[in-house]
């Protein structure tokens, strides 16, 4: 058994995850705690490790529309970090992961299935019960756990096909990672990546935190 705080992990059926439970604690020790995100992230991870492999330099690139904690177990189970310069963030603010593999072009789009996106992976009911949280004594706090817990197993249970709709990418295969030539800010004289360099109408370059300014 997985014991992860008030979280113990049940056994799961053979159409579920796969991952040792090893390897799930690593995740967990990685991120900091289990929870409702965390395991999504798992079982995205767990399938493109799966289907692309494992990314020990750019072979793979991932674009994820959220930055919830799915994206930690993305990170850890598929190679694709910030700091290689093959995970890219784009801030949708949806439960969505676009997966790339360079060597033959090899791409999907990994999202919930709607009709099952509110209910099942979106967590509702612990948002409600969040928002609550302030009111909550005891007991209803316990229910938020055994709710938590319930879910949690449930996605690790569960065949991803019926999870999560798999498409192709909608979004072109993002470029290497580059590295690119530093200037200093005109105003805050601190050195930019020039890429991110902004030039004003007196045609000082600026960074974009002094060109808010």
């Amino acid at each position: 058994m997985i014991h992860s705080k008030m979280f113990i992990l049940s056994d799961y059926g053979a159409v579920g995850c796969k991952l040792s439970r090893e390897m799930i604690e690593s995740v967990i020790s990685f991120h900091g705690h289990f929870c409702v995100g965390l395991a999504i992230g798992i079982r995205v991870g767990e399938w493109v490790r799966r289907e692309f492999g494992f990314s020990e330099d750019e072979e793979l690139v991932s674009a994820v529309e959220t930055d919830m904690c799915a994206v930690d177990a993305i990170q850890y189970l598929a190679g694709c970090t910030f700091g290689k310069g093959n995970l890219i963030f784009l801030d949708y603010g949806k439960n969505a992961y676009s997966f790339f593999r360079r060597s033959d072009n090899k791409n999907v789009r990994v999202a919930p299935r709607i009709e099952d996106s509110v209910e099942f992976i979106s967590g509702k009911l612990l948002f409600d019960l969040s928002e609550q949280q302030k009111k909550l004594d005891s007991g209803n706090i316990m229910q938020q756990t055994l709710i938590r817990n319930s879910m949690i197993n449930r996605i690790l249970e569960t065949d991803f096909d019926q999870m999560f709709s798999i498409k192709p990418a909608k979004i072109s295969m993002p470029e290497k990672a580059r590295i690119h030539k530093s200037y200093q800010c005109s105003k805050c004289k601190e050195r930019v990546m020039s890429t991110r360099l902004i030039k004003d109408k007196d045609g000082n370059y600026l960074c974009k935190e002094c060109n808010k300014e």
